[in-house]
């Protein structure tokens, strides 16, 4: 009896272990699953910034890295086509880096769209959408993701994926808005400068 006992407790363990390590696995999006089984939509979003710089640069600033204008870690482009990019994201999540693949569409300078190929989640489209306002541009991040396997997939889209996600999203904005407000910030002095060289020049003469 304890022998069985014994053996019982290794298979749970071992179980458990497997369980583990597969969660792990598709969190790190290392493993894909994509079954469409018991799927549920949650909505991300909305997330919103007003960012005090010209919609075109804040534009040019997201759609930079995946048109080979910039290099940022963690983006590594796979294919690149006309307005269309197809790209893999390892983005830090507490103790873990999420890996994902997206293919990522232009609208110049108004939207950028990603749609989700691979990674932790079966589902997922999000978008950022850029309006000129008289304060510069206000962005607006929308999207969605499904979770397959009914309640444990809504359970953990409630309180793991989705606030996990919009964290990632809150901190990747705040960030494109501190690089876009300093760029327009110099943009502006550098112009300022210039005019005042130029009349400078003029009184001289």
């Amino acid at each position: 009896m304890t022998t069985l006992w014994i053996a019982v407790g290794v298979l749970a363990a071992l179980l458990l272990a497997l369980s583990a390590g597969l969660f792990l696995a598709l969190a790190m999006g290392r493993a894909h699953l994509d079954l469409g089984f018991g799927r549920s939509i949650h909505q991300l979003g909305p997330i919103s910034a007003t960012i005090r710089a010209p919609r075109e640069l804040v534009f040019e600033i997201i759609a930079a890295p995946y048109l080979g204008r910039s290099s940022v870690p963690g983006i590594e482009v796979l294919a690149r086509g006309e307005g269309l990019v197809v790209a893999r994201h390892e983005t830090r999540v507490h103790f873990y880096t999420a890996q994902t693949t997206e293919a990522i569409d232009f609208t110049p300078p108004t939207r950028v769209g990603f749609r989700h190929l691979c990674g932790p989640v079966p589902h997922a489209i999000e978008k950022f959408a850029l309006e000129e306002t008289d304060a510069g541009t206000e962005l607006r991040y929308s999207g969605e993701i499904g979770i397959d396997f009914f309640i444990l997939g809504r359970i953990a889209a409630r309180y793991w994926v989705r606030p996990q996600w919009e964290r990632v999203v809150s901190a990747h904005v705040e960030d494109l808005r501190r690089r876009a407000e300093a760029r327009a910030a110099r943009r502006a002095a550098s112009e300022s400068t210039g005019r005042g060289g130029d009349r400078g020049r003029t009184r001289a003469q």
